[in-house]
């Protein structure tokens, strides 16, 4: 299987990837799927794949949570090492695609206050709950990488 039809397969060609990368092989290898677990279990257990209830919560913390994908990401692909070659690419582009516009936004509008309007905090909320449905996917994603069929993710679906 190519890049291409993997990325197919979960609806998310709607990443800017270059054609190239697209045809190459993916195969994971044993450091991959190592990395994908240890992120696959982050994203299930924090706000990315999480519901914040509306009426609780807080709009910052959900924010730093999302933000501390960055490091927590950095540093699986560093502890597995060069050979989680199919792991780092999907991350790098999730980070960056995903990830960071999301962040990037909201960083700027929590330094301005924007936390402390109602309105805007809906508007975070909103968003939130937008990345967290692309987020759900890539955990997805990370499950079927590391060879777990994704049941942990389904737990919670039933404890709802």
């Amino acid at each position: 299987m190519n890049w291409g039809k993997w990325l197919e397969k979960w609806d998310m060609t709607s990443l800017k990837i270059k054609t190239p990368f697209l045809d190459m092989e993916w195969k994971p290898q044993d450091e991959d799927k190592n990395a994908a677990w240890e992120l696959y279990i982050e994203l299930l257990t924090r706000i990315t794949t999480q519901p914040l209830d509306e009426a609780h919560g807080d709009e910052e913390t959900a924010l730093k949570s999302i933000y501390s994908i960055f490091p927590l990401t950095r540093e699986v692909i560093k502890s597995n090492g060069r050979h989680c070659l199919e792991f780092t690419k999907i991350a790098i582009i999730v980070l960056n695609q995903i990830i960071r516009p999301f962040t990037a936004k909201w960083h700027r509008l929590s330094v301005q206050g924007s936390f402390s309007n109602t309105q805007s905090c809906q508007e975070f909320r909103e968003e939130l709950a937008e990345l967290q449905s692309t987020l759900n996917i890539y955990t997805q994603m990370l499950g079927e990488m590391a060879g777990v069929e994704d049941d942990l993710s389904e737990l919670q679906d039933n404890e709802t």
